[in-house]
């Protein structure tokens, strides 16, 4: 069994900063891409961005120069500091992995996390 636990959400005024932490925990063999989507109020989920393995990024154009993912592969955690925050940042933030088990390791299967929620008032 694999899981993903997120933190670092809250409240936030616009302009202000945040770092969102996801750990992956469980019988990991490795560990391949991993990323942020987030997800407003009415609207469809949106992906933020991603990191390989080899650390190479991609992020979607409404958070490039201001968000940037990175992770710790020793600790199995992904991050996403996001500076310059707007209230167009409101939503709930969900990481992922694409996630090999010991018992299992060819395959990469998806995992998600809970999602947190990061509000930014104007």
């Amino acid at each position: 069994q694999v899981q993903l636990v997120e933190s670092g959400g809250g409240l936030v005024q616009a302009g202000g900063s945040l770092r969102l932490s996801c750990v992956a925990s469980g019988s990991i063999f490795s560990i391949n891409a991993m990323g942020w989507y987030r997800q407003a109020p009415g609207k469809q989920r949106e992906l933020v961005g991603t990191i390989t393995s080899g650390d190479s990024t991609n992020y979607a154009d409404s958070v490039k120069g201001r968000f940037t993912i990175s992770r710790d592969n020793a600790k199995n955690t992904v991050y996403l500091r996001m500076n310059s925050l707007k209230p167009e940042d409101t939503a709930v933030y969900y990481c992922f992995a694409f996630i090999a088990m010991v018992d299992n390791t060819r395959v990469f299967y998806t995992y998600w996390g809970q999602g947190t929620q990061v509000s930014v008032s104007s």
